[in-house]
């Protein structure tokens, strides 16, 4: 008798709406997610104006709020249609692109998005604002994974731990599964949310040694998520790269990126010392 015979799995039920009008018309979890990231973030951008940590004062804060919206969704949806393949639809299906409503949004995408409009609006004030930006992010990324898993989707590889659970009604077939969704969460959001504010508040990086906590983030990012998808499900129909899961391969090229920033930061240091 197999193992799972012997274990009564957790059987998830998709709640993809907090209100719900018709059948595919609501209030999503999803966008509340991504809602109420940005919420936390615009909070998080007061507190540390009131501490003299940011010369962003509330409505330049706002500014910046506004210009990193439009680079997550946008970044995010492109980099969806374009790094997982969704462009291969494009003959049969030109605005596929525009289709929102059907999902998906690639965390990749979202943060080449994200560092487009904080690259634009750091060099309009001639500011550094990336350290601020990347300790604001984990609750962002916590709220989403958790809509992830109410939405059922993104779940993960066949499992016999106790708290595995049947994703079938979302396409997992009959079969135990991590739910890697909460794992993502625990750790892209509040392992990095801990580990950005302990930086933030505790240490004197942001001031000294600018752009050291955003490559700290990239490479505590990217390898909390390679870790993750060594237990979430690859994504049907899209191909591997070298073997590897998407996530996984261009969560390599963020190490690289972290690496340079702290080498740029060190340099930056030395260069300030008398």
């Amino acid at each position: 008798m197999p193992a799972s015979a012997l274990l009564a799995f957790i059987e998830h039920r998709p709640t993809p709406f907090l209100i719900q009008f018709s059948e595919n018309f609501g209030i999503r979890y999803y966008g509340l997610g991504y809602l109420l990231g940005f919420l936390c973030a615009g909070w998080l951008f007061r507190r540390y104006y009131r501490a003299g940590l940011t010369p962003l004062d509330p409505e330049a804060s706002m500014d910046l709020m506004v210009a990193l919206i439009m680079g997550v969704l946008i970044g995010g949806r492109l980099g969806s249609y374009l790094l997982y393949d969704g462009w291969k639809t494009f003959p049969q299906d030109p605005l596929g692109i525009f289709k929102v409503w059907q999902g998906g949004m690639a965390s990749h995408g979202g943060f080449i998005g994200v560092t487009i409009a904080a690259w634009w609006f750091a060099r309009r004030r001639k500011l550094h604002i990336g350290d601020l930006v990347v300790s604001a992010a984990p609750p962002g990324l916590f709220l989403v994974r958790i809509a992830n898993f109410l939405n059922g989707e993104l779940w993960g590889k066949p499992s016999v731990v106790p708290w595995a659970m049947y994703f079938d009604r979302t396409g997992g077939d009959r079969i135990p599964r991590h739910p890697s969704q909460l794992y993502e969460a625990a750790l892209e959001g509040l392992l990095l949310l801990g580990l950005m504010q302990w930086r933030f508040w505790r240490s004197d990086v942001i001031k000294k040694q600018p752009g050291r906590l955003t490559g700290e983030f990239l490479i505590a990012y990217a390898a909390v998520r390679i870790f993750c998808e060594r237990f979430r499900e690859p994504d049907r129909g899209v191909d591997l790269i070298f073997g590897l899961s998407r996530g996984t391969f261009f969560s390599l090229f963020m190490i690289a990126g972290g690496v340079a920033l702290l080498i740029y930061s060190t340099r930056t240091r030395s260069e300030r010392k008398p």
